[in-house]
């Protein structure tokens, strides 16, 4: 395998973070050298995809974003509301244990791996104070969103101006959960009713990720939210999902890359 042009590269730009000064993409799968399950744009440096062709892949992702491939930055998510203040690039040996990261330093690349879980961006153009953070359920539940929104505003970021786009994530339609995954969100409050609809299975419900996700925000008083409303499930020529294998029996899935710089 050799490395490729990033020309080919087909992201889904969200125009409400389209600031003067910042790049950002939500990457699909198309477009890179991976193989079989992986095809072909997986980012995943937790998958037991080739190591050689997540590599190609990740250094075309960061070519489009107009940085060097060791800057194309991720950490090592365990779904918690861990944010990282990022100053510097590190190793894939190295990256932290967290599923946020925020920065004020041009030419740093916040990447967020998922595959049916939440990848936000987030950006203050004025205060050229970026974020990003991975939002499945148990992240949104305990406050990643949040936790990247005081990190940005630590760095002089101001709430009321950050702009928060939410990438292809699992729909309501293919996100279906047990009693004790409800009984969970309505102990915490019985409003969360809302996100939740009928299943044909009998005692599970529907999930709405993106709209807890997006009420999340919301109430944290962020400047605007854009939903891009893609589903990873239901569109496996364009994004992975970690369900959709599970529900094939495959042993293994690719990572969609969401990412942001500060040029």
């Amino acid at each position: 395998m050799s490395a490729v042009s990033s020309a080919s590269l087909q992201p889904i730009l969200a125009a409400p973070l389209m600031l003067e000064g910042i790049s950002h993409a939500f990457f699909t799968r198309q477009g890179g050298a991976s193989g079989g399950i992986y095809a072909s744009l997986n980012g995943g440096q937790g998958s037991n995809d080739d190591p050689a062709a997540v590599a190609i892949n990740r250094e075309r992702m960061a070519g489009f974003m107009g940085v060097p491939s060791g800057d194309l930055l991720s950490c090592w998510q365990i779904h918690s509301a861990d944010v990282v203040t990022v100053t510097a690039p590190w190793s894939r040996d190295q990256r932290p244990k967290a599923d946020g990261m925020v920065t004020n330093r041009s030419g740093l690349c916040l990447a967020i791996a998922t595959a049916d879980c939440g990848p936000v961006l987030f950006a203050d153009s004025e205060a050229r104070v970026i974020g990003a953070c991975h939002s499945g359920w148990k992240g949104a539940f305990t406050g990643i969103l949040e936790a990247t929104l005081d990190g940005m505003e630590a760095l002089g970021a101001k709430r009321a101006r950050i702009h928060a786009v939410l990438g292809p994530t699992i729909s309501a339609r293919a996100y279906e959960v047990g009693p004790e995954f409800v009984a969970r969100f309505l102990d915490a409050d019985p409003a969360f009713a809302m996100f939740f609809t009928p299943s044909p299975k009998d005692g599970h419900r529907m999930f709405d990720l993106p709209a807890f996700i997006g009420l999340r925000l919301r109430q944290a008083e962020v400047g605007s939210f854009t939903n891009l409303d893609r589903c990873t499930y239901g569109e496996p020529e364009l994004f992975y999902s970690y369900r959709r294998t599970t529900h094939r029996n495959e042993p293994d899935y690719g990572r969609l890359m969401a990412a942001i710089a500060l040029d």
